[in-house]
């Protein structure tokens, strides 16, 4: 396993223990971030009006689609910390 990927991995276990919760926004984020960095490009259809949070989850995961996968790893590893932080 490569340094980022124990990073990635440390800090999916952080992201549980953060000592806010974090907000929809930064909820989002992380979401989108982790399965770009784990799953790749989001995949599959788009869930229907009527599926609120499943809409907004594929959505925000989309948005960071075309992120190579080791940019998307740091990127939640950023967001992660900053949030740890609590900034």
């Amino acid at each position: 396993m490569s340094d980022l990927a124990d990073r990635f991995a440390a800090a999916a276990e952080a992201s549980k223990q953060l000592p806010e919760k974090p907000d929809n926004a930064d909820l989002l984020k992380l979401y989108a971030l982790y399965k770009q960095g784990t799953v790749g490009d989001a995949t599959g259809d788009r869930p229907g009006m009527m599926d609120f949070v499943g809409r907004a989850k594929y959505d925000a995961w989309a948005e960071v689609s075309g992120m190579g996968q080791d940019d998307a790893q740091q990127a939640y590893i950023d967001l992660v910390e900053s949030l740890s932080a609590g900034s």
